[in-house]
């Protein structure tokens, strides 16, 4: 059996995942779908204090490129937005296993309140349907709100017309055509299926349940690039979680291998297309040193367990936390150095000013901050602030705080 080194298990899931290098050329449109094919999922979230999360996770493995491209693909039917993880964007090739996956997703959030809202509310969305048939796609935006009483956030939240929309979604009434300016744009899901590219492959539609489920993990182990038994089912939302029980057959027919990783209390799996990346990992040939700024909803980090299982790191996403409880910021992007995660920053994008503000930016207490690591960290900064088209870097506070007068000199420089 194959046995790694944390660090080289590390490095395994960096290259399986477009992180373990900075791309060596300008990036291109069809960059965008084979990133998102990488992944196997794109996550959506819609909070823009930086860049919205889908386009910032692009950025971080593609480096500058065109945010409209994204938008491109969907509106060519490259890509479909369904629900996975959460809301995400999935390639063309793969949404017929969506499509089929999703009456196994009743326990979901989102399958759920589709389904109060259907058994409440059928004739208004029948209705909604019937004019979207009639006379097009339309926005949520495309119906007045009426004054109501906000409350806690969710569905209940929405003007009516949204929630209908959202519910006809979710239960593949209704599929996103095309975004604009990040609004979704509801089509009647056959008009869009119509022209996916590539087509909808029918054969996926009549996978039974234990295939899809073998497909999803199988899919999972591949974009993780090595993974424990326990955090697989966190990349689909799979229930029940996966065991090794269940992964014993997989290993048995060479889809997956079974390797040790050093210090780890369980086998870890790798997928047998990442063969030549695990030998090259094993002989200490894959080498970290990519340095970037991350979504916190990148799946490299979006499993708390799994990332301070392989990264030593803890990481929780604040954004919904309330204020007085939160520990480093609201929008805290993680920040990968040369395979390890080195510390975070608390960002915020001023694009009327030109201006991107680091309230408060966070070294890990056992990272030492060589000139390197300042130099690299201040470039990366730089990078992520000018691809903004907020060029003028204001740091506020720093752990430690002589790191500050280090990085503004960079960037003065």
């Amino acid at each position: 059996m194959t046995i790694l080194r944390l660090s080289q298990a590390r490095c395994l899931q960096l290259a399986a995942q477009g992180l373990l290098k900075r791309s060596s050329r300008r990036a291109r449109s069809v960059d965008v779908v084979a990133a998102i094919e990488r992944m196997r999922l794109l996550q959506i979230d819609s909070i823009h204090v930086v860049a919205r999360s889908p386009y910032l996770v692009l950025y971080s493995r593609l480096g500058a490129y065109e945010p409209n491209w994204l938008d491109d693909a969907l509106a060519q039917g490259k890509l479909a937005e369904t629900w996975a993880h959460e809301a995400c964007f999935v390639c063309a090739a793969d949404y017929a296993l969506h499509q089929a996956w999703r009456e196994q997703r009743a326990p979901h959030w989102a399958h759920r309140h589709a389904q109060r809202v259907q058994m409440e509310h059928r004739q208004s969305m029948d209705n909604l349907l019937v004019r979207i048939r009639d006379t097009g796609p339309v926005r949520a935006a495309d119906f007045a709100r009426e004054e109501t009483t906000r409350g806690a956030s969710g569905w209940w939240e929405w003007k009516p017309e949204k929630r209908w929309l959202e519910a006809c979604f979710a239960l593949g009434e209704l599929m996103v055509t095309r975004r604009e300016r990040f609004q979704r744009v509801y089509d009647l899901s056959a008009n869009v299926l119509a022209r996916l590219d590539p087509p909808l492959d029918a054969t996926q539609a009549t996978l039974s349940h234990v295939e899809l489920r073998r497909r999803f993990i199988l899919d999972s182990v591949r974009a993780l690039g090595i993974s424990q038994a326990r955090w697989i089912a966190d990349y689909y939302r799979l229930k029940p979680a996966v065991t090794a029980k269940e992964l014993a057959p997989l290993v048995s027919h060479g889809e997956l291998v079974e390797v040790t990783v050093e210090g780890w209390d369980a086998p870890g799996y790798v997928h047998c297309d990442h063969a030549e990346l695990l030998a090259q990992a094993s002989l200490g040939r894959l080498r970290a040193t990519h340095t970037t700024l991350l979504s916190p909803f990148d799946p490299l980090v979006w499993d708390r367990a799994r990332v301070l299982a392989m990264f030593g790191f803890e990481y929780t996403i604040e954004c919904y936390t309330p204020s007085s409880k939160r520990r480093y910021g609201y929008y805290v992007l993680p920040i990968l150095h040369r395979g390890r995660l080195i510390g975070r920053l608390d960002a915020k994008a001023h694009r009327a000013q030109g201006e991107f503000e680091i309230k408060a930016m966070y070294l890990e207490p056992d990272i030492e901050p060589t000139t390197r690591l300042l130099q690299d960290l201040a470039g990366a900064v730089a990078d992520m602030a000018h691809w903004h088209g907020t060029p003028r870097i204001r740091l506020g506070r720093c752990r430690p705080a002589g790191i500050a007068a280090a990085l503004r000199a960079l960037w003065r420089g």
